[in-house]
């Protein structure tokens, strides 16, 4: 396991300080608040633990509230909405400075079988065949992206190889594409076989990239690179199939909308071997300068 990928699962092991009640802290960024698919990762990890062990996430729905401050502690407090035969509803609310900055609602549900059937997974290369961020990066550095920018983003990414296929939005610029992009995903480590473990660790993955394909489509560019301004306002996912974040994952990703100084991304992640393991939907701020 990478140095990296050791201090995001120790930054997933929240401090339970009540019951009900967690603690976390937060891991350096590229911009300065507290990156969003770590607050969502930790709340689910606060709800996970309250839920019964026989029962797997299968929902999230988030909003984020206000921007978080890096250098405070987080306080998830979960509110034990419903405990019934089949299903676990659980609520977080993730606390700073004693304003509610995060709020999801969580589902966990015992196994059970069903009606099967999914859509194809796309046609993507194979992850090995691609450049990782460490080897494509660099080129960038200078031209478009400050090198600050580049070893930030690299250490942002260091606990996970993601790998662009096709040209990643930072180095597009002025080049308007169709909106859609993927990339594959996996943990730079082995994990533990918790599935709760699993299901955050692509939540906290599923934040990264999302939104790049609202940018595609006009030409803008990266969320550090030039004028364009970005937050998460919402975030949804289901999770449909067992998979694991160790193992390669597709995460395809389109634009169906922007407007308002909003865009909309949705996705969907299949395993290498074709099972569509999770939706995932979300929209965010999207400004850029008038004049």
């Amino acid at each position: 396991m990478s140095e990296a990928l050791d201090d995001l699962l120790d930054l997933l092991d929240l401090e339970r300080i009540e019951q009900d009640i967690f603690r976390g802290h937060s891991r350096p960024t590229i911009v300065p608040r507290v990156f969003g698919g770590q607050v969502a990762a930790q709340a689910l990890v606060a709800a996970g633990r309250t839920a019964p062990e026989d029962r797997t996430a299968h929902s999230l729905h988030a909003y984020f509230l206000r921007m978080g401050d890096p250098g405070a502690p987080i306080v998830y407090t979960v509110d034990r909405i419903r405990d019934g035969r089949s299903f676990t509803t659980r609520r977080v609310v993730a606390v700073q400075h004693g304003q509610p900055i995060f709020h999801l609602s969580a589902s966990f549900q015992i196994h059970e079988e069903g009606l099967d059937h999914q859509a194809a997974m796309p046609e993507a290369p194979d992850p090995e065949t691609l450049p990782t961020a460490a080897e494509r990066l660099p080129r960038y550095a200078g031209d478009p992206i400050h090198p600050e920018i580049v070893r930030r983003m690299l250490e942002a990414r260091a606990a996970v190889d993601i790998r662009y296929v096709g040209k990643p939005p930072y180095a597009t610029i002025g080049e308007r594409r169709e909106p859609h992009s993927q990339v594959w995903f996996r943990t730079n480590g082995k994990l533990a076989d918790d599935p709760l473990l699993h299901v955050c660790l692509a939540t906290y993955v599923s934040d990264m990239t999302l939104l790049d394909s609202v940018l595609l489509a006009h030409g803008r560019g990266g969320w550090a690179v030039g004028d364009v301004v970005g937050a998460s306002l919402d975030h949804a996912m289901w999770f449909h199939r067992p998979f694991r974040a160790d193992e390669w994952l597709l995460y395809d990703q389109e634009s169906p909308s922007a407007h308002g100084g909003r865009g909309l991304g949705q996705a969907r992640i299949y395993t290498q071997d074709g099972r569509l393991a999770i939706s995932v939907i979300q929209e965010g701020v999207v400004r850029v300068p008038h004049g």
